[in-house]
């Protein structure tokens, strides 16, 4: 068993898309950085890699038996074992994973570059571990988009985006062909004519179909608009529009 130490982690929690488990350059000075004082290294195929990154779906049972209770994380000078913790690469990635307790990877995290480059050399003299590979068929949805959807995007441009199509997912529930077709006359103005004309499905599918790609300050005025009145969304909204750097 390889093993990794000193290891800086910042943990994004329940995220099922490799995309939202932001590299070092998108951390932030509010983010909750924890020190890894001992953590296993697997290297595993690219499948299995692809798996724990995209899902929070149940580990294979012997890659769990492998690392039980063998991280340890320092907090405030003591050492805290963990019961499933690890570092996983398939050579061209790298993640770190903490299931607290359970069988899915609830808390994943990047490492930083230099130590990121440390796991690509260990793993390059390593063995690829033999897990299974559970079966699962990753589906994306409005409310889990598929990474084309969020390529080329800086962190606040992702969450920005997952919180336009959180409204409207919500506006696609109202069924309300008058709210749907003066919503998607504000995203397209010069289709008014046009869109007055349309029915419930066809102007939400053209309304979807236009903002799902790319962002832009179009997106960022329709996603403002959008959630006013809706204090959850709002507070979202809000937690995204404090200075930071990314």
């Amino acid at each position: 068993m390889l093993y990794l130490h000193d290891i800086w982690v910042n943990w994004f929690e329940g995220e099922e898309n490799g995309y939202n488990v932001c590299h070092f350059h998108e951390w932030r000075k509010d983010d909750q950085i924890e020190l890894l004082d001992q953590v296993p290294l697997l290297k595993v195929s690219p499948a299995l890699f692809h798996y724990i990154e995209n899902s929070l779906s149940d580990l294979p049972k012997p890659l769990l038996d492998d690392v039980h209770q063998k991280a340890y994380v320092r907090k405030n000078h003591e050492r805290i074992q963990l019961d499933y913790c690890f570092v996983v690469t398939d050579g061209a990635g790298v993640l770190a994973v903490d299931t607290i307790g359970y069988q899915i990877p609830i808390r994943k995290s990047r490492l930083i570059p230099r130590q990121e480059q440390l796991v690509y050399e260990m793993a390059a003299e390593a063995e690829e571990r033999d897990y299974p590979l559970p079966r699962y068929e990753k589906e994306y949805h409005i409310l889990s988009p598929a990474p084309e959807l969020m390529c080329g995007l800086t962190r606040k441009e992702r969450q920005l985006k997952q919180l336009l199509f959180m409204a409207l997912d919500q506006l696609y529930s109202t069924k309300n062909t008058a709210q749907m077709r003066y919503w998607y006359t504000e995203w397209a103005p010069e289709k008014y004519a046009a869109i007055q004309k349309m029915s419930f499905d066809e102007a939400w599918e053209q309304l979807y179909n236009e903002t799902k790609y790319g962002w832009s300050e179009r997106h960022e005025q329709l996603c403002e608009n959008l959630i006013k009145g809706q204090p959850f969304f709002e507070k979202l909204w809000e937690m995204e529009q404090e200075p930071k750097v990314n």
